[in-house]
């Protein structure tokens, strides 16, 4: 790992960074997307003027955001600033459902209970972040559908209890681990806020069944450096399945060419390395409508590693670690089923190397753990910006694969 101190000072970077993640039920379907932005100024600069700048530069930031595109159709959280909150600064956003996210600190404005009685009054859904049931915010519990308790609150069940008491849906934000997961569902918290993938939790030991030891032995081939081009189209002639889903992939609206294509070979060239590994993935997690979910976080993850290292090789680090995650699977078995070199296998084994770096950086980013981010070495904006990047060609690969059964 690189120093952070020879990257960025501590607790700082260059401009505020949108950490994005799902709100999902207990059985980690998406019911909506959160999206937040950290501003890397610490607490240092805490003057209203200060204050106001930053607020005005995570208004800047929400500004460049095609928000449909991070949505796929669900409700998408904000955290809000004042202005945002007074009308001042409308956040645009053509047929997405937004619903604003009142942090804690403003919910003790003195502004804020006219401003929140009216946003109802027009429709609007509001959220009540960092509740801890301080007097202010229950004065506004009354008006928000939904309220935020952090899912290692020591009083969580009464928090919960009191939300509910009061008609409120219930999120348990940063539940990263199997074992917070737990406690909160046991309070009778209603959604789960955190990274697509629990971290920890029991690994399993699993047998890979033929056609999975096929689409393992398929990534191995695509991670070469350059790609046996021949071995790969070998490799999916032999395998009817594999053969015809490519097949299948090639002639779909998603790629949109002139005329069918009926060669294995021809399709193999055309679908191309990342939409090739993308399908053996989707092969190995049963892709289906249900679950685009994942194999969008999957591919999101695997594309913005791609760009942050710079090389092809990062792609197959992000799709191999998601997957583990994702299955709950040791790394070693991955690695020793797909035969990638020796670099990949320490990017995912160790997060060393450039590789490791990137993949380390952007794992810290999916829990908007900024911090861990600076320790990857990397500024939180960049990944930030290599994510949401990442998510609209996510989606739509996601979208092509999971209806390609």
């Amino acid at each position: 790992m690189t120093d952070v101190d020879d990257q960025v000072p501590m607790r700082r970077w260059s401009t505020p960074a949108i950490g994005r993640q799902p709100v999902v039920r207990p059985d980690r379907s998406v019911f909506a997307w959160a999206l937040r932005a950290e501003s890397g100024q610490g607490d240092a600069e805490a003057s209203p003027a200060a204050v106001d700048q930053l607020d005005r530069a995570v208004e800047a930031e929400y500004a460049l955001l095609d928000l449909a595109a991070l949505t796929s159709g669900r409700p998408l959280i904000v955290r809000c600033t004042p202005r945002m909150l007074s009308g001042e600064h409308p956040l645009g956003a053509d047929g997405v459902e937004v619903v604003l996210e009142l942090p804690g600190a403003l919910a003790a404005d003195p502004a804020t209970p006219a401003a929140v009685e009216r946003l109802r009054d027009e429709g609007t859904r509001l959220v009540l972040g960092d509740y801890s049931a301080t007097p202010q915010q229950d004065a506004l519990l009354d008006d928000v559908h939904i309220v935020k308790v952090a899912a290692a609150a020591d009083n969580i069940a009464e928090l919960v209890t009191h939300a509910h008491d009061a008609g409120a849906t219930v999120i348990a934000e940063h539940a990263d681990s199997r074992a917070d997961i737990d406690r909160a569902l046991d309070a009778g918290v209603d959604l789960l806020q955190g990274p697509m993938f629990e971290r920890g939790g029991d690994v399993l030991e699993q047998e890979f069944t033929a056609g999975e030891l096929q689409c393992l032995e398929l990534m191995a081939l695509l991670s070469d450096d350059p790609v046996d081009q021949a071995a790969v189209i070998g490799l999916v002639a032999a395998d009817p399945m594999l053969s015809v889903r490519v097949l299948h992939l090639v002639n779909s609206s998603a790629f949109g060419l002139p005329r069918e294509i009926d060669s294995v070979r021809q399709a193999v060239v055309l679908v191309g390395p990342h939409h090739l590994s993308a399908l053996a993935i989707s092969s190995l997690i049963g892709a289906q409508v249900s679950t685009v979910a994942e194999l969008w976080a999957i591919l999101t993850r695997a594309l913005a590693c791609w760009d942050l290292a710079g090389s092809d090789a990062g792609y197959t680090v992000g799709l191999l670690s998601a997957v583990a995650e994702q299955r709950h699977l040791a790394i070693e078995s991955l690695i020793s089923r797909t035969g990638v070199s020796q670099e990949v296998a320490d990017a995912l084994f160790f997060h060393s190397g450039p590789l490791g770096e990137a993949l380390a950086a952007i794992v810290a980013h999916e829990a908007n753990d900024m911090m861990g981010v600076l320790a990857a070495g990397r500024d939180p904006h960049d990944v930030s910006a290599a994510l949401l990047a990442a998510v609209p060609e996510a989606l739509a690969i996601a979208s092509s694969l999971s209806l390609d059964t």
